[in-house]
């Protein structure tokens, strides 16, 4: 649904941000960098890219995402690996993209700032700069801790990430410069809280005062292998396990009910639920992942989802941000080990500089910046009309590695 009043035209204003309806991470992302850019007084524009495409393509991009990941994963990765490499499927969601850029120029007619939440946003708002049509400065806020390649365009002015272990590795792999800026969550997350308040969350939601908590969260939808982690952990005695199901209503029902579990739908209290547990188990390296982060909860990787999920999985546990454990028994041993450490103190990721205020300095720069020092033309993530794409005879190497498999991926 889109997320505007306007009819057709967009009103003039300082920043356009461009999210995606698919899962609640792009949308979070942008629903707090809008918050924290109206708080200055700036005039800024929310727009879902999948109202700029066909209906058949906005009906693939959502459906088609939470449809494969729950019952055929193997297709979904299968896809992101055809992406990867630049084959034919590449080119099919780059030929989705060019069918967008209509509305995105009219979205984005007056706006001096264009801020993408959503990679597919990002590989049309890179097309239009490249080809001329678009003079705002544009900037990609990547929400995956993994630089996948549509994450990546040569003609997108400013790429930035959540941590420094992306913006290393999109440097590395792909030649283009991005800088950490931290995560774009509600600054609920950033708050302390004391024992007591602890002790009252817990209670309130029916789980034990003391002794070792698992949050376990699986994206918006509930989607992955929930219910065989809901039971290694159980199984382990190691914790309790407080399940955020989102949206997915039959997993909820199926959990409710169970020993030394207590599961929840979809909730607008996660930082306070994050603050009574002990540690977070994940399977995506989405928002609540970024969230964690961010109010220093450790975190373990267990059972992610295809593709883009095991691809940040790698990414994190490369770092030394998050473990990932194969094994039932490495899993518990790793939720021990990081509810230790959380007891040592919480240790947030931060940065000097966040995304809004970014925006907001290239705002007072007053002008489109057209070779500014983020850009890196030399790396085309979508293959450009007058150059060779990095698949093409005559494509610069950069040192790129081939990207066949997510264990290919590293920070």
């Amino acid at each position: 649904m889109s997320r505007h009043t306007a009819h057709d035209r967009t009103a003039p204003g300082d920043v356009l941000i461009v999210t995606g309806g698919v899962g609640a991470g792009h949308d979070g992302a942008a629903a707090e960098l809008r918050a924290r850019l109206a708080r200055t007084g700036l005039q800024v524009e929310v727009r879902d890219f999948l109202d700029a495409v066909p209906r058949s393509c906005r009906f693939l991009l959502r459906d088609g995402y939470t449809g494969s990941v729950r019952h055929a994963p193997y297709l979904f990765e299968w896809v992101f690996q055809g992406i990867e490499r630049g084959n034919w499927v590449h080119r099919a969601v780059d030929g989705m993209c060019r069918l967008a850029q209509r509305q995105l120029r009219r979205w984005a007619t007056d706006h001096r700032v264009v801020v993408s939440t959503y990679p597919l946003a990002s590989q049309s708002l890179g097309q239009l700069r490249g080809a001329g049509r678009l003079t705002a400065t544009v900037v990609t806020y990547l929400t995956d801790p993994a630089v996948h390649r549509l994450w990546v365009h040569p003609d997108v002015d400013h790429h930035l990430t959540v941590t420094e272990a992306t913006a290393t590795m999109g440097t590395r792999e792909f030649g283009v410069p991005m800088r950490a800026v931290g995560g774009l969550v509600s600054p609920a997350f950033e708050q302390e809280h004391t024992a007591a308040q602890r002790v009252a969350i817990r209670r309130s939601v029916g789980l034990p005062v003391q002794g070792r908590v698992a949050l376990l969260v699986a994206g918006s939808e509930g989607m992955g292998e929930v219910i065989p982690t809901v039971d290694a952990i159980v199984a382990s005695g190691v914790a309790d396990v407080l399940v955020l199901c989102g949206r997915n209503e039959r997993l909820r029902h199926r959990l409710s009910g169970r020993d030394r579990v207590v599961a929840l739908g979809w909730r607008s209290d996660v930082a306070g639920l994050m603050a009574a547990a002990d540690v977070l188990v994940h399977n995506a390296g989405g928002l609540s992942l970024t969230e964690a982060l961010t109010a220093g909860l450790p975190a373990v990787t267990f059972r992610p989802i295809p593709a883009h999920g095991r691809a940040n999985a790698e990414v994190l546990a490369h770092a030394g941000l998050v473990p990932w454990p194969k094994t039932d028994a490495e899993l518990a041993a790793a939720i021990v080990t990081q509810c230790e450490a959380g007891r040592q103190g919480r240790r947030s990721v931060r940065h000097h500089q966040d995304a809004s205020e970014l925006v907001r300095s290239l705002l007072d720069r007053g002008e489109a910046l057209p070779a500014s020092a983020d850009r890196c033309p030399a790396y085309p993530s979508a293959p450009h009309p007058d150059r060779p794409g990095p698949d093409q005879p005559g494509a610069p190497d950069h040192g790129r590695r081939a990207k066949t498999a997510p264990s290919s991926v590293a920070a």
